[in-house]
């Protein structure tokens, strides 16, 4: 009888699926006519796929491997019959093996980098035979973890208003992956994130550095092959990671762009610098906030994320008052980039073009001798970090961090705010809402 009822239960979990996963069905759709259409040939757009099309990351194929291993996990769900604490002892065990697994990468790494070591094949076997064995057990381990840090990301959200009879709309989704590079497009005479693509995982220094100067050359840009963090696919793509704070952050992060999608600040992602900025500083905030709540709930022990520092809230017709910020450090990261980004603006705004770009070229060789390894300081740059503007930096005077943290400031939930942001696309309206 009880597995005659647990047959009948997953059977049931099968038919459910397509009405609990209804956007990853839409996201599929979207990308086949993605696969059917493309711009017109004379395109920037087009001008760079076709140059970099045996460089581009193949997200078809992606998404089909990673939905089918997201299904076969949910006609089982192991995670329902755990407890809370059985829940964080597993998700605490798959971080330490992650970290297990990447110290055993660097040092098996650090064998082939010693010049003294004449066989580094033979000298590295047993680490390499011991990594194979741990990357093996990880993955047995990958989708019951992911399963457990999903619903406990989603039942923040429920509680923080992000849910319809119990359920957060869309379902949390995320999976740890190798990510795709970024290559990020920006016009030299002012900086805007004009174009951005997808390429694959694993390219090298030297093929980043020939992927920028073929498209710079050829296009008269600035372009930045670089890193992400994650990316709001579905399931959102995840970077393996042993921090389980920044996951949690990370998670929350991916699925507000999620959320965002049907909304207009979704919806219109990519038709401006503008919409960019809110849309990611919305994602920020969201993803620092749900992040905290997901720690000090489930994981006490660890430090949870950093929160985003709001301005104070005012009464109506009082003028706001910055908050001295406290003592910087020696060489501040933060504000020596705000520093930089004004005056490259600065520059670009005169048509000083050649004199920016030697500018932020002796700006990158200071962050590199303090210590900070930025392999390029560029136009892109600032067009790609500037979006996330709920921290100083990159973004220098551009008004729409410190806008969206004052909405934030002034609404009474997370839930309000995010839902007042989605409706904006522009400046213009975000300072609208704040009079309202």
């Amino acid at each position: 009888m009880a597995s005659h009822q647990k047959l009948v239960g997953r059977i049931t979990d099968l038919l459910n699926w397509p009405r609990q996963h209804w956007q990853l069905l839409v996201l599929l759709g979207f990308l086949l006519l993605l696969a059917g259409e493309g711009p017109p040939p004379g395109l920037l757009e087009t001008r760079i796929n076709r140059q970099l099309a045996g460089d581009r990351f193949d997200f078809i194929s992606w998404e089909a491997d990673a939905l089918f291993g997201k299904l076969v996990h949910s006609l089982v769900a192991p995670q329902r019959y755990m407890d809370e604490e059985a829940r964080h002892d597993f998700v605490a065990d798959y971080m330490d093996l992650v970290g297990e697994i990447q110290e055993l990468e660097w040092t098996t790494s650090l064998v082939y980098i010693d010049p003294n070591v004449a066989d580094p094949d033979a000298a590295s076997a047993e680490m390499r035979a011991r990594l194979a064995g741990l990357r093996a057990d990880q993955r047995a381990r990958q989708p019951l973890a992911e399963a457990i840090l999903e619903e406990q990301v989603a039942t923040v959200l429920v509680d923080e208003g992000f849910g319809l009879l119990g359920q957060e709309l869309p379902p949390v989704s995320a999976h740890f992956t190798p990510l795709p590079t970024l290559i990020v497009i920006s016009p030299r005479d002012r900086i805007e994130n004009i174009f951005s693509l997808s390429l694959r995982h694993g390219l090298d220094t030297a093929q980043r550095e020939e992927i920028e100067a073929q498209i710079d050359s050829a296009l008269d840009v600035s372009s930045l092959v670089t890193n992400i963090g994650g990316l709001a696919a579905y399931p959102s793509m995840l970077l393996e990671s042993s921090w389980l704070p920044w996951v949690a952050e990370v998670t929350a992060h991916e699925w507000t762009h999620h959320y965002l999608t049907p909304r207009p600040l979704g919806w219109y992602y990519m038709e401006s610098g503008e919409t960019r900025t809110i849309n990611e500083t919305t994602a920020s905030i969201m993803g620092k906030e749900i992040g905290y709540a997901v720690i000090t709930r489930y994981y006490p022990e660890l430090p949870p994320p950093e929160l985003p520092t709001l301005p104070e809230p005012v009464e109506e017709g009082e003028p706001e008052e910055e908050t001295p910020p406290p003592e910087p450090p020696e060489f501040d990261y933060r504000m020596e980039m705000r520093e930089t980004r004004i005056r490259v603006d600065e520059l670009l705004a005169e048509g000083k073009i050649e004199e920016a770009e030697t500018y932020m070229e002796e700006r990158r060789q200071v962050f590199v001798s303090e210590g900070y390894a930025l392999r390029k300081l560029n136009q892109a740059y600032f067009a790609f970090h500037g979006s996330y503007a709920d921290t100083p930096g990159a973004a220098g005077e551009d008004p729409i961090g410190p806008t969206v943290l004052r909405l934030r400031a002034r609404s009474p939930s997370l839930y309000i705010f995010v839902n007042r942001v989605a409706g904006v696309t522009r400046l213009s309206e975000l300072e609208i809402l704040l009079v309202e």
